[in-house]
């Protein structure tokens, strides 16, 4: 899933829009976006705003595998930026949503990807180490493409000895291949390709059938939250995860 040089304007125009679920026009969008990028000078380049947004979302939401919204209205970029963790779909539309509301074209992009290093809990409750529609984002810079994903936040690689993913805005952060002992880590098995906004019903409907495990835990997950008894292997910041 290499960068190429992009020969179509009008395709990257259109992932300039707001969408249903990417709704970068929501206020929620424009002040999360201004709140991150008033870090930078007012001559920053469109490359230099970009690598902000991505470092923001990466390391803005704990990555969290077990918070699977399970309402269509949890997917909205909106809603999303009020959130304090997320798993990689959600990061991924927030990302896609804040470089739109910067006037940088960004697709979403989804998909499958084998874990070699999954947490014992984890592959239990899916039943395979295969993670359907994986989220990530295409940003057109200069005239280029970049596949990066912001799912995992560096507190979280850090304790799980993975190499955190690094957008220098000159090629893909994407790959997760090895670990800092360089054992295998992901792999990508089935790209879906690009999309405007998230195809929200065949989503959901995926998750619930190959997923029922994870689907029957993560409801009883959201009831226990409630009343802060929740324990998994990602709490918060991660810093006292249980491998």
């Amino acid at each position: 899933m290499p960068s190429h040089i992009d020969t179509h304007p009008v395709e990257a125009a259109e992932f300039l829009s707001p969408a249903e679920f990417v709704n970068s026009d929501a206020p929620e969008i424009q002040a999360y976006v201004a709140e991150a990028l008033k870090a930078l000078s007012e001559d920053a380049s469109v490359t230099e705003k970009a690598i902000l947004l991505f470092e923001t979302v990466r390391d803005g939401l704990r990555y969290d595998p077990y918070n699977l919204p399970l309402e269509p209205d949890l997917y909205r970029a909106s809603a999303i930026a009020k959130s304090d963790s997320g798993f990689c779909v959600p990061k991924a539309i927030l990302l896609a949503a804040c470089l739109r509301a910067a006037g940088i074209p960004a697709a979403l992009g989804f998909a499958d990807v084998r874990n070699h290093l999954n947490t014992p809990k984890l592959a239990e409750l899916m039943g395979t180490d295969i993670f359907i529609y994986h989220g990530y984002v295409q940003v057109w810079l200069d005239g280029k493409t970049y596949k990066i994903t912001p799912a995992f936040n560096s507190s979280m690689c850090d304790h799980f000895g993975v190499k955190p993913l690094v957008f220098d805005g000159k090629s893909d952060a994407l790959f997760h291949e090895f670990n800092q002992q360089e054992q295998r880590h992901m792999e990508y098995v089935n790209d879906r390709g690009l999309f405007k906004d998230i195809p929200i019903n065949e989503f959901l409907k995926e998750f619930y059938t190959i997923y029922p495990g994870l689907i029957a835990y993560n409801q009883g997950r959201a009831e226990k939250m409630y009343s802060d008894e929740i324990d998994d292997e990602f709490t918060t910041g991660n810093e006292d995860a249980k491998a």
